[in-house]
Order: C-alpha cells, then structure tokens, then sequence
C-alpha cells in the first residue's frame, strides 16, 4: 500500500483511465467518419465531438469498472493485471465516485452538441451508452460479472458507435454502417477475451462469472479466434459483395500482429505475456482500424 500511495494523484488518474484500452473507442470513430467521407457526408465537428464523447465513455466505463469492482469485492490483491486505484488506495472511493459522475457530466454536455445535430436518434444511442456504461460493472445484474460484457463489448463499442459515429454526420441511416462495424466490435470484444482470459482464475474465485469464466480457456481461446476471422472476413465480403473498393483490403496486411496474438495465447498462460498480448490486442484494434478507414477513404 505505501508504495501505490507514493504515486502522484495525476498519474493514479491516468492509470485510472487505463489509457492502453483507448483504441477502442477510437477505431470505431475512425470507421465511421471515414465511411461518411467516402458517402461525401463528412463533418468535422460532429466527429471530434464523436470522438472526445468516445473517449469519455471509455475513461468513465474504466473508472466505474474499477470502483464497482473493488466495491463488490471483485478486485483483490491476487489479480495479475495491472494495478487497479480502488484496490490499491491510489484514489479514495469517494474521490473516484465524483472522478466517474464528472467524466460522464462532460460526456453528457458534448451529448448534447451531438442531438442538436442529430436529434433523436443520437439521444437514444447516447442515453443507451450511458446506462451501458455503469451497467457494465454496476448496479444490481452487472454485464461484465454475468457473462454479458462481450457482447456488450461488440454492440456499443462497435455497431452502436460506428453507426452513431457515422449518423451524426451523414444525417441518413445507411446499412453499411453497420456492416464496416462489425470487424470493429469483433476487435474489441478480442481485448476483452484477452484481459477475462487473463484474469479467470482470479475471477472464479470471487465469483465474478465473466464468459471466459463460464466457457473455460480452450473455449475462450476458440472464442478469440471466432473474433478474428470475423474481422478479417467482413472486409473480404464487403469486397466481393461491391460494396466496397479493393483498397478495404489494405486492413489485411495487420493479419501477421493477429497470428502473433492466437500464438500468445496458445502458450502456457502467464501474467506477465497475457499483459503483453492485452495490449498487443489494443494494438491490432488501432492498426486495422487505421488501414480499414485509410481503405474506407479510398474506396
């Protein structure tokens, strides 16, 4: 405890904020304005208000998932992933209850920006978002320790994003919205396999049944694999199907850091490599977003 206090408050925020998972809530701004570029839809405010509003979602779901988490007793001092500020001490409770109400204030004041622009649709989506943040961890049935935070993981973090993303700017509903956001939904529920893959052992023994708790590792593994071929087949057929021109497949050259991840996670698991593949999953996450939205802009 002595040495986790002796870190400065700002960097206990910033760790707080778990910035190696921020990818993911910039690869599906990313795909969308991209795909509204290629439709000639693209608005420059509308999107950095999309990704500022991305980001925050994430920070504050981080922050809300660290508190929950050591409120319930979820978090103990066996965990082999990084160090979490509520069970440290590196940020008092009450200090990090008014951290996660502040972030999601200002998310909420950007909201508002955004349904002037895009009216109902994005107060649904940001209303949804919201309430899925805090009950990712939170409240009386939490997502992450009943065996739903993957899927929640790829609906708002992938469909409901990039559509939001996209919509906002394009004003229109269009099918390939959702279709360019599957591979990015895909890729984040890929993080979250890897950190619940790490973290199983930990977990079934406070009881948080996350779904790499319910399935076992050789599922969760086949479950990783699943998230990847989706990934990589989306662009393909997207391709193939002439929704999109050859230069989507520009996204398959981030397939040698996938292979890399499927290798890792086939070895025998260790904290350390698992924290390496955790972050290496992040990587893959920005790596083919950037390529998919540069294909994206091409097309």
């Amino acid at each position: 405890m002595t040495q986790a206090t002796s870190i400065p408050r700002w960097r206990a925020w910033i760790l707080g904020s778990r910035p190696k998972t921020l990818p993911a809530a910039v690869a599906p701004v990313f795909v969308g304005s991209a795909l509204a570029f290629a439709h000639d839809r693209f608005s420059f405010w509308p999107a950095l208000a999309a990704l500022v509003a991305a980001l925050l979602i994430q920070v504050g779901t981080n922050l809300a998932n660290d508190y929950f988490d050591h409120a319930h007793g979820l978090d103990t001092s066996e965990r082999i992933g990084p160090m979490r500020v509520a069970q440290s001490g590196l940020i008092p409770m009450s200090q990090l209850k008014a951290g996660i109400i502040f972030v999601f204030a200002i998310t909420a004041a950007i909201g508002v920006y955004l349904i002037f622009v895009g009216g109902w649709v994005i107060l649904a989506i940001g209303v949804a978002s919201l309430i899925a943040a805090v009950a990712y961890s939170g409240g009386p049935y939490p997502l992450s320790s009943n065996g739903l935070g993957d899927l929640f993981a790829f609906i708002f973090f992938g469909l409901v994003a990039v559509f939001g993303t996209y919509y906002v700017q394009a004003l229109h509903y269009s099918p390939l919205a959702l279709y360019v956001a599957i591979p990015i939904g895909a890729l984040t529920t890929a993080i979250l396999i890897v950190n619940n893959y790490r973290d199983m052992e930990t977990d079934a023994k406070v009881g948080k049944r996350t779904l790499a708790v319910m399935i076992g590792p050789a599922a969760s593994r086949m479950e990783f694999i699943c998230m990847l071929v989706l990934t990589y087949v989306t662009p393909l057929v997207l391709w193939l199907a002439g929704q999109l021109s050859v230069w989507v497949m520009l996204s398959w050259l981030s397939i040698p850091l996938a292979v890399k991840l499927v290798r890792t996670l086939y070895r025998p698991i260790s904290g350390p490599t698992l924290n390496q593949a955790l972050a290496g999953a992040a990587q893959l996450d920005l790596v083919f977003s950037v390529l998919f939205t540069i294909g994206l802009v091409l097309s």
